[in-house]
């Protein structure tokens, strides 16, 4: 719960941003940068740490779900959680691959 002045705010709904855009590159465009790929593949838990500290975040989160909704969040690209829910359980690797190659494009 979120406070504003003396009033507690509670927050029931995903924020929703008035600029959508969809993502830099497809969930299953990891060709378009071989090296992020092969991380990707064989060392899943590293690229998620280099995500991980690429959002200031624990090392631990990124693999997450949740990594991929702040992703998402803050560089305004459409979709909802049901989508970042399936993406990081069915395709945790092109997930990864695809969260980094958005902070490469965004930075």
């Amino acid at each position: 719960m979120a406070q504003f002045g003396s009033t507690p705010m509670v927050i029931i709904n995903q924020p929703v941003s008035v600029a959508k855009r969809e993502w830099s590159t497809g969930l299953c465009s990891c060709f378009s940068d071989c090296g992020i790929c092969l991380c990707g593949t064989f060392c899943t838990l590293c690229l998620g740490c280099q995500i991980a500290g690429s959002m200031n975040e624990c090392c631990l989160c990124g693999t997450s779900m949740a990594m991929r909704t702040l992703v998402r969040t803050k560089y305004n690209i459409s979709g909802s959680l049901c989508d970042d829910f399936c993406a990081s359980m069915w395709c945790l690797p092109c997930s990864l691959c695809q969260i980094k190659r958005e902070i490469n494009h965004q930075n």
